[in-house]
């Protein structure tokens, strides 16, 4: 038995591996086929078009690479009409997986939606789509389920995929002798984001950062991705001067987080990751300026970071476009540096908001559990 399955971002690719080795240990005959990033490869994925096409964030950013991702959009298709798979499994990257779910819902092959749209901050008229195309949805945050099923569309909410596995590797004692970070120094995590367009507009801003907060005693720490390389990472640092000042580091983002005293995060996943590390942390983002115009126009939530959304409050300060700038990324580190019980009030904080992505069950076994549901029923 055939299953399409898709991915385009890591933090999906992720999730999607792993349930594939959940599905794999129910139905060891499964096939599956689609765009895969590397975890889903070594999850033993066969890759019909190339995932790092779909990999752009913006809507002006978009449309320069639409033709390639056209292509991959075709190519995915011709493949869903070639192999005819029982079921389809589409991972976050709405823009591209919720058209390639109407034409897999004409085509009758059944979709399970993993990681919900952020209907609910913009564009919610996606839901009649929603409603009219996917079979389930499985969400990963706990106030999506009653928004998505008042609008018709059956969710499900399955717990978030990195409660129950994000934990560091090592001590934080031991990272930070590991790291060579000297006796009373503060470590700050500078976490600039996952993909090449998001790493170079946010490296200017964290280099003018660290530059002042340069008087101070930190050893300042870069998570890089995998999937870029430290080398990415390094070849944006630009002078030799920030380079010395800022050590890089490659996978090693949960034990990061687990040491740091503070992270400069760019919102997205690793801010979750945070949260349930209860590591301390400032948000920033900045996309290109036309698409934070109709971002403007578009976007209705009332926060950014999803530790705020999660929480219902503003436990995280928050410094997105025009604000995201190296001096307020530094005037905000200063101040929570300076105030132990400001750091020691986010993380409470944090570690409340943590406990509301916990449900007493693996998310990715609840989620094979519906997919299997759904199998036997295709059988």
């Amino acid at each position: 038995m055939k299953i399409l399955i898709s991915a385009g971002e890591p933090s999906g690719d992720r999730y999607a591996a792993a349930l594939v080795r959940a599905l794999r240990t129910r139905h060891p005959e499964l096939d599956f086929f689609g765009c895969a990033q590397p975890g889903m490869l070594a999850a033993g994925v066969r890759p019909v078009i190339d995932a790092a096409k779909l990999h752009v964030v913006g809507v002006f950013e978009v449309i320069t690479h639409i033709p390639g991702i056209w292509r991959e959009y075709r190519r995915l298709l011709r493949a869903a009409d070639a192999e005819r798979p029982a079921l389809a499994i589409l991972t976050d990257s709405p823009d591209f997986h919720l058209r390639v779910a109407h034409q897999l819902a004409r085509r009758k092959i059944p979709v399970v939606y993993l990681v919900a749209p952020q209907a609910w901050a913009w564009r919610a008229g996606r839901t009649r789509q929603m409603a009219r195309d996917l079979r389930r949805l499985l969400c990963i945050f706990p106030f999506e389920e009653p928004w998505f099923r008042a609008r018709g569309v059956p969710t499900d909410y399955i717990g978030h995929p990195l409660a129950g596995t994000v934990k560091p590797q090592v001590s934080p004692a031991d990272f930070r002798r590991e790291l060579g970070v000297p006796e009373g120094h503060t470590l700050v995590a500078l976490l600039p984001g996952s993909r090449p367009g998001e790493v170079r507009r946010h490296l200017p801003i964290l280099r003018e950062a660290v530059e002042k907060l340069a008087n101070r005693p930190i050893s300042f720490v870069l998570g890089a991705v995998p999937s870029l390389g430290a080398q990415f990472f390094v070849n944006q640092m630009g002078s030799a001067a920030i380079q010395r000042s800022v050590k890089v580091i490659e996978g090693r983002t949960w034990d990061l987080l687990a040491a740091a005293d503070l992270a400069l995060a760019a919102s997205g996943t690793v801010t979750v990751e945070a949260a349930l590390l209860a590591t301390p942390m400032v948000t920033f983002y900045r996309v290109t300026p036309a698409s934070w115009a109709l971002g403007q126009w578009l976007v209705r939530t009332p926060f950014f970071t999803m530790a705020n959304l999660i929480a219902g409050e503003k436990l995280v300060p928050e410094l997105m476009q025009n604000e995201a700038t190296g001096e307020r990324l530094a005037a905000e580190a200063a101040r929570l540096l300076d105030s132990p019980a400001a750091l020691a009030q986010m993380r409470a904080g944090l570690a409340r908001a943590a406990g509301f992505l916990h449900t007493g069950h693996d998310p990715i076994e609840r989620a094979a559990d519906i997919v299997s549901g759904m199998l036997s029923e295709h059988v």
